[in-house]
């Protein structure tokens, strides 16, 4: 890989659905020339595929996240599954494991319960995910075009009108609904071994005091070396990032830690990115059965 195929990967982990016009346009090449690079990288298992993810408090779950060390992935995902689906698995270097799981009920107990299961496991952290700036409001013709981009999130308008029965008016709108939707992300599954030079990396980044304002200078400082838009959960964003060199991973772990506002840091490079997508499915499913008209009232009663 070079600079061109990072900044291309990092627009299609933003939103895979941008035109390959459009991200020519901003890298400066031919949209041809990205089209022949994203196949490129397909071909290489660089990108293993595209997603798309959504955030599960949209459809009614909680999400607890955990940092463990010491254990084999399948031991860990059969002691959680225990307690809810897994939502990312995501092993990383020095035998940590960072994995998320949608869990239904109060999360507080289940959390509890997680803990309960993962005794014999060194957990170096476990939380509830929360952002509350999230906000949905799908309905049963977006749900229906959900369950179609599932399997392919890169798809057509006008085969997504043929599949669903929708106008292709109808499936625009969709479109452009999720796609500005903050708990709606179209984006792409790559290989972290597969980058050549270029090692990906994740940093947790804890404040001291409200989100936005540390975020906002993160965001200045360090967007140059972003691989994709930060997540934020009430008193920490995750910062994906990427070097070509394994020692300015550090010295930018450092130069974060020194950012006004920021009070811990925690570095991740990941060795496999697992997304399981079974419990969006199987609720994509329980939904389009549904006789409400919209999700979230259904969710929320």
């Amino acid at each position: 890989m070079d600079k061109l195929d990072v900044q291309i990967l990092s627009h299609l982990l933003n939103n895979c659905r941008i035109p390959d016009r459009q991200i020519g346009k901003e890298i400066g090449i031919s949209g041809v020339a990205v089209n022949s690079r994203i196949q490129k990288m397909i071909d290489k298992k660089i990108i293993e595929q595209f997603a798309l993810k959504i955030e599960p408090p949209v459809l009614g779950y909680s999400v607890l996240y955990f940092v463990v060390i010491g254990k084999e992935i399948d031991d860990i995902l059969n002691k959680i599954r225990l307690v809810g689906e897994p939502f990312f698995v995501v092993p990383c270097v020095g035998g940590i494991t960072v994995c998320s799981i949608v869990v239904k009920d109060d999360p507080a107990k289940k959390m509890n319960l997680a803990k309960n299961l993962l005794n014999d496991v060194r957990v170096l952290s476990i939380f509830e995910a929360k952002n509350p700036e999230i906000r949905s409001d799908l309905t049963k013709t977006d749900i229906e075009i959900i369950d179609i981009l599932l399997k392919d999130p890169r798809l057509k308008i006008e085969v997504i009108a043929k599949k669903s029965g929708f106008s292709t008016k109808t499936v625009t709108r969709s479109l452009d609904k999720l796609q500005n939707d903050e708990a709606i992300q179209f984006t792409s599954i790559y290989d972290p071994k597969k980058m050549g030079e270029f090692i990906p990396f994740a940093i947790l980044v804890g404040v001291t005091s409200n989100v936005k304002n540390p975020l906002l200078k993160l965001e200045k400082k360090f967007s140059s070396s972003f691989l994709q838009k930060p997540f934020v959960h009430m008193n920490q964003v995750v910062l994906f990032l990427y070097s070509d060199n394994i020692f300015k991973i550090d010295d930018l772990a450092r130069k974060i830690q020194d950012v006004e506002g920021v009070q811990s840091v925690d570095l991740f490079i990941p060795k496999k990115i697992n997304f399981p997508q079974k419990w969006v499915k199987d609720t994509i499913e329980q939904v389009k059965r549904s006789k409400r008209l919209h999700l979230m009232p259904e969710i929320h009663s």
